[in-house]
């Protein structure tokens, strides 16, 4: 592909739904691209489409009409076998309940995505969860357990496993969600620093502050596109958290 080419294409993408004997027109037809190195932010209120969106985005669901392109391949055409490998190895989730193995540590956990990958090596599987683990700033709690990790750490190991196979989108869902004010800031400056590094980053939230930290913003409405604005003042996620008072100055 060339630099010039979306890494993601949404063409007129449409999703009904039976309810009954009604159908729920979840998407209206939604157009936009995403190009590789963006750090795009989707928002939109309950009922908004923002959900199906995301489901269709991760190859989980299929539009009920028009074109999703993902890093060349027209995913609407694929097979259940297709779209799970499409899924384990050019899409990295992040989810807002971090979706860890309670009984399996941090360096196991992020090994995950690459126990489906018969070309890469134990040796070889675990040094690349090492260095995504050193990525995201947590190679020292390598063997901890989840129950044993704070929820910023969680969501850093969950980053992590993101990372693993080198996706060509890491797709995040409500990612600061369970996050107070402090660690969600502290995982938006991963996810800067991860965007400065080349990476492409889709990014579900409703939280407006959040939206500040990308460069793009897509507001869903009603199934549709209710606006597509470049974010012209990018706020810096370290000087933001920088800027919060101390955790013992803050009121419970």
């Amino acid at each position: 592909m060339s630099e010039k080419s979306p890494i993601l294409s949404i063409q007129d993408i449409r999703r009904d739904f039976k309810m009954g004997d009604e159908t729920v027109h979840a998407l209206r037809g939604v157009n936009f691209n995403i190009h590789p190195g963006e750090f795009v932010t989707i928002m939109g209120t309950s009922g908004s489409g923002k959900s199906t969106m995301l489901n269709i985005l991760g190859c989980m669901d299929r539009p009920t009409s028009g074109h999703y392109i993902l890093d060349g391949e027209h995913t609407e055409k694929l097979k259940r076998d297709a779209l799970a490998r499409i899924r384990s190895k050019k899409i990295g989730f992040v989810f807002q309940s971090y979706n860890l193995l309670n009984r399996t540590t941090a360096i196991e956990n992020v090994e995950l995505p690459l126990l489906y990958n018969s070309g890469v090596s134990a040796s070889e599987r675990r040094r690349r969860a090492i260095e995504a683990l050193e990525r995201v700033g947590l190679a020292e709690r390598m063997n901890h357990l989840p129950n044993q990790l704070s929820g910023g750490q969680q969501q850093r190991v969950a980053i992590a496993r993101a990372l693993v196979n080198d996706p060509v989108i890491i797709l995040a869902d409500e990612a600061t969600g369970n996050l107070d004010t402090r660690t969600s800031y502290e995982i938006m400056m991963i996810f800067q620093e991860l965007n400065r590094q080349g990476k492409t980053i889709a990014f579900v939230t409703h939280e407006p502050d959040i939206a500040t930290f990308s460069g793009r913003t897509i507001t869903l409405r009603d199934g549709l596109i209710k606006k597509d604005v470049i974010n012209e003042n990018v706020q810096d996620a370290k000087a933001a958290f920088e800027a919060l008072p101390p955790p013992e100055m803050i009121d419970d």
